[in-house]
């Protein structure tokens, strides 16, 4: 999805504009390729299907069954991952790039060595620990590992035959008066929602140093829209036991994480960033669609379908790009990860931040507060630790809340901050910092109201 492409920009409805898209459009017959790709698409990550017993979308059943394949191979499969992603940015270069690239470089050798430990069975027990190395090793390294690039796979029929652009188009009146951005960041959103914070930061970027955004409109969307794909969501659903009603979570912490997103934009520190545009740029704002919105939404489509590769290379290139994301991330996770579980095993630390949420989990009723408190701190460092301390937790309410927050916080240091503030955009570390409060308190406050009608439902 380049940045440059003429659906991003210019769709409005006087006459030149239209008859320029037409021009670009393929021929009517292309758009099956939307509708079969797109629909494809959308089963695979969205429509619970029942096999052997087992209730879950496609997708983690193609997973589960590759996985099976795998056997006591699996471990294998994540060690070498990791390996190859802690020496890739020793051998090209990178660590020396930045302070965060050299922090998280050596993180990486660190996730490398405790991976080994765990898959050879050598090492303090306190990394051998069935909850600890092994629990990483087993609950998300391998299932990332394999989820990532394979859904990569269906990822490229969601995002890459017009479908996004099409609904971006009916989403712009919207975007403005909620969140504060161009109708344009509608994609960007569902980029990163769908796809994954990556994707939508290098696209925020892009539109940023174009003049396409504003310094407070990326920041916006850096901050608020960055969240990790529906691929690491079934990794916290399943993690919670969240699977069987995957739609009510999936949906309920969109709508939660988009409504957190328009609060935050009202407050600082979002609210104080200059609205100004990248030093150098040309402003280019939004021309609004003011009439004949299924047309203007169909050529963008169509514009997309146009410059869409064919379906091998688009599959390839987010098959490839997956494993590249993996090569990144795991490493963090086994490193980062292990830090904090056993900061939070071990030590008071994330108690103690935790005890800035106490109140929040004390006043909405439930029972154990300073076990949600600390599991909500943890999101600061992985996304994936709040899951994996209230995994097995009897309180449906308490899982559900829980694994919104994992989602809806956003800003965590094992990959987002370092993704944030690799970019253009200006948005400082006390920012993101007071971000992170910000959205996991008010996460807590909405969803935990969700989280009980969804009880009562199910």
């Amino acid at each position: 999805m380049d940045s440059s492409r003429p659906a991003d920009h210019e769709l409005h409805t006087d006459t030149t504009a239209m008859a320029a898209i037409e021009a670009d459009a393929p021929r009517p017959p292309a758009r099956w390729r939307m509708i079969v790709y797109s629909a494809i698409g959308i089963v695979m990550f969205f429509v619970p299907i029942t096999i052997n017993g087992a209730s879950t979308i496609p997708l983690d059943h193609l997973v589960t069954w590759v996985r099976g394949l795998l056997g006591p191979a699996d471990r294998w499969v994540g060690l070498a991952i990791i390996a190859a992603g802690a020496v890739y940015p020793f051998a090209s270069g990178r660590w020396r790039t930045s302070t965060t690239r050299t922090v998280f470089a050596l993180l990486a050798v660190l996730g490398l060595v405790a991976s080994a430990m765990v898959v050879f069975g050598v090492g303090p027990s306190w990394i051998l620990d069935k909850s600890i190395g092994p629990f990483l090793m087993d609950k998300l390294v391998v299932p990332v590992g394999l989820i990532v690039p394979i859904g990569g796979v269906f990822l490229a029929l969601v995002i890459g035959y017009g479908i996004m652009e099409f609904v971006g188009v009916y989403l712009r009146p919207a975007m403005r008066p909620i969140w504060r951005v161009p109708g344009r960041a509608a994609v960007d959103a569902v980029a990163s929602f769908v796809g994954s914070y990556a994707l939508g930061l290098l696209l925020t970027n892009r539109m940023y140093t174009s003049g396409r955004y504003t310094a407070r409109e990326a920041a916006i969307i850096a901050a608020g829209f960055s969240t990790v794909s529906a691929t690491f969501m079934v990794i916290v659903a399943k993690t919670l036991g969240l699977m069987d009603i995957w739609l009510w979570y999936f949906f309920g912490t969109l709508a939660v994480t988009f409504t957190v997103t328009a609060i935050t934009v009202r407050i600082p520190p979002l609210s104080r960033i200059p609205d100004e545009v990248y030093p150098g740029a040309v402003h280019s704002p939004e021309q609004a669609v003011t009439r004949d919105r299924f047309r203007v939404a169909l050529r963008a489509a169509e514009q997309t379908l146009a410059e869409a590769p064919s379906l091998p290379k688009n599959i390839w290139v987010n098959f490839r790009d997956g494993l590249v994301m993996v090569l990144q991330i795991l490493p963090s996770i086994m490193s980062v990860g292990l830090i904090a579980l056993v900061l939070a095993t071990y030590t008071p630390v994330f108690e103690w931040i935790g005890v800035i949420f106490y109140p929040l989990f004390w006043a909405l009723g439930y029972s154990d507060p300073g076990l949600l408190a600390s599991a909500s701190a943890t999101s600061i460092a992985e996304m994936f630790i709040p899951a994996t301390m209230a995994a097995g937790h009897e309180d449906l309410v308490a899982r559900f809340v829980i694994g919104v927050v994992c989602v809806s916080a956003i800003i965590f240091f094992s990959a987002v901050v370092p993704a944030i503030l690799a970019t253009d955009i200006p948005v400082k570390m006390w920012h993101l910092l007071v971000i992170w409060v910000e959205r996991v308190a008010l996460t807590i406050v909405l969803a935990t109201p969700l989280a009980h009608l969804v009880a009562a439902l199910t």
